[in-house]
């Protein structure tokens, strides 16, 4: 048995179980909201307490998805980064626009891009399997374009530096590319 994992699991059923609003309820982006708040109290991840939000969206994050007692939360080890700003207008640009909670994510996901290990491990998620998830719910346009299925992290940047005209891979395609397995290996 591992025992994060299984107090993981605690904190996501303690969270989800508490009583909400039917709107936040219905939002298929809070489970995963409570797994970034379950990494953030089990010191998993970059982001900090708040999850990179400012104070107020977190305040609001806390009393309409998760009211109540508030769980322990730890800084993680984040960076600053020139870009941050910039990520997170990039993933607001493709958001689904359905909800605030994809704004509170374009926060921590540009906030996460900063650490230095996969993207689900430094936004303190349990798996590859929830960043997909996230990513395919709160930027479907975005996650659409990722059809090689590389590396969120990698394929965020690698977005982002051509949308600012920054082309830093040698390879005209990432077939063609020394690196591929690195970019699309499986993540462990």
């Amino acid at each position: 048995m591992n025992p994060s994992h299984d107090c993981r699991d605690l904190l996501l059923a303690e969270l989800l179980g508490r009583s909400v609003a039917a709107q936040a309820a219905a939002d298929p982006l809070r489970p995963l909201l409570a797994s970034l708040l379950a990494g953030r109290s089990l010191n998993q991840g970059v982001l900090p307490a708040m999850l990179g939000l400012p104070e107020s969206a977190f305040q609001t994050l806390w009393q309409d998805y998760f009211p109540g007692t508030r769980l322990k939360l730890h800084n993680g080890p984040g960076q600053n980064m020139d870009e941050l700003e910039d990520i997170r207008q990039l993933l607001l640009q493709y958001r689904a626009g359905s909800r605030e909670s994809e704004v509170w994510l374009a926060h921590s996901v540009a906030y996460g891009c900063g650490g230095r290990h996969h993207l689900w491990q430094d936004l303190g998620l349990a798996d590859r399997g929830e960043l997909s998830c996230l990513m395919t719910l709160a930027f479907p346009a975005l996650a659409a374009l990722n059809t090689g299925d590389m590396k969120w992290k990698k394929f965020i940047y690698r977005h982002y530096c051509s949308k600012e005209g920054i082309y830093v891979c040698p390879a005209p395609s990432c077939g063609e590319c020394a690196d591929h397995a690195k970019c699309f290996a499986p993540e462990v």
